[in-house]
């Protein structure tokens, strides 16, 4: 297993570690657990180590367009400080991975996609620069924390000069924080409010203490994997491997607004995702929360009134702020509507629950 710079932090804090993506990461720390991690980012600031993400440089005169054909949004639209979420469709209708674009300029962008997919995610795109742009593979050495949390910019603000609060959702900046050359951005997988902080890993240390030096005062805490999957679950994101893989469409998915058939946004199966959206599908990824208390989970069965199955859940989980059971599936279509009857099977019983719409949490 690879470590994080931080990894001695998690073990000095009691994390309990796990093998994840190929990394010894830690899923929850001693004496808090899911629940108050997760009710801490909620309701105060929390920190995460996702260095774990990969980092992937394109740049040269090559740049946008090879951005723009392997990507479903509209790279276009972009300015220089903005950030897109955005897909890698796989030419078969279905999705290599997700994945946000920090643009910098015309010639420079850096995608960021998931720790488990990004030797799929190289491949891939090496895979498709057929025209000569400029690839790096920063990922090795490129750490990531991600302050999370509604006090993240009064613990943080006094680490730097830039103001925190001119960052906007989906944007970034570039400038010093703890004395160090950072990215600070705002694009969060919590729902909570906060910024994702990008540094050289030998200035990770440094930059772990700063925070946690600073944050005394508002009770900051090390947040893990566990609780930034219940996190994401309550604001409906989707988590690939679960929610999205090489099988589902961005349609299928409700990504339809990262899909973008803009005129000259000639991305790879532009065609087929077109096709679907004016003909329609025949499943889709919808939110729900169980009627009774029970705690659905990833793979369980989905049925009707009357017994057939209709879908699969993708993602459940018990959520800590509302206290009921909710997840994503895939259903079909004609039980995607809001308000929908549908049974998930539990062990040996079928437990009622409905179609809602996403997020679950809402501020």
């Amino acid at each position: 297993m690879k470590n994080t710079p931080f990894n001695r932090f998690h073990k000095e804090l009691g994390g309990r570690m796990v093998e994840f993506a190929g990394y010894e990461m830690s899923v929850e720390y001693a004496g808090a657990g899911v629940n108050d991690e997760h009710l801490n980012v909620r309701n105060n600031v929390g920190v995460f180590d996702v260095s774990h993400m990969g980092e992937i440089w394109v740049k040269g005169p090559k740049a946008f367009e090879l951005v723009q054909k392997v990507t479903t949004n509209d790279v276009a639209i972009l300015t220089p400080g903005k950030i897109q979420y955005s897909c890698f469709p796989n030419g078969k209708g279905g999705i290599v991975d997700d994945l946000l674009v920090y643009k910098y300029d015309n010639s420079k962008y850096l995608l960021v996609v998931n720790a488990s997919n990004l030797d799929k995610d190289w491949a891939w795109i090496n895979q498709q620069n057929t025209i000569g742009a400029e690839l790096e593979n920063a990922s090795d050495n490129t750490a990531q924390l991600a302050v999370q949390g509604p006090n993240s910019i009064a613990a943080l603000q006094s680490l730097t000069e830039i103001n925190l609060s001119e960052i906007e959702y989906y944007t970034f900046k570039v400038g010093k924080f703890a004395g160090v050359e950072v990215i600070i951005s705002a694009t969060g997988y919590t729902g909570a409010g906060g910024f994702e902080i990008y540094m050289y890993n030998s200035d990770a240390e440094k930059v772990w203490e700063a925070i946690f030096d600073a944050g005394k005062k508002y009770d900051i805490k090390p947040a893990g994997l566990a609780c930034r999957d219940t996190l994401r679950l309550e604001m409906g994101f989707c988590l690939y491997g679960n929610d999205i893989d090489d099988t589902t469409s961005p349609i299928e998915a409700g990504l339809g607004w990262i899909t973008k058939f803009t005129e000259g946004n000639n991305f790879i199966d532009r065609d087929v995702l077109d096709k679907q959206k004016k003909d329609g599908v025949s499943r889709k990824l919808c939110g729900f929360e169980m009627t009774e208390k029970a705690i659905p989970r990833h793979g369980y069965d989905i049925f009707d009134a009357n017994g057939e199955k209709i879908g699969l859940v993708t993602s459940g989980t018990m959520s800590p702020s509302l206290k009921k059971g909710v997840g994503m599936a895939y259903v079909k279509t004609a039980f995607s509507k809001i308000g929908s009857e549908i049974y998930i099977q539990i062990r040996n019983k079928k437990v009622k629950a409905l179609i809602v719409g996403l997020p679950f949490y809402k501020k």
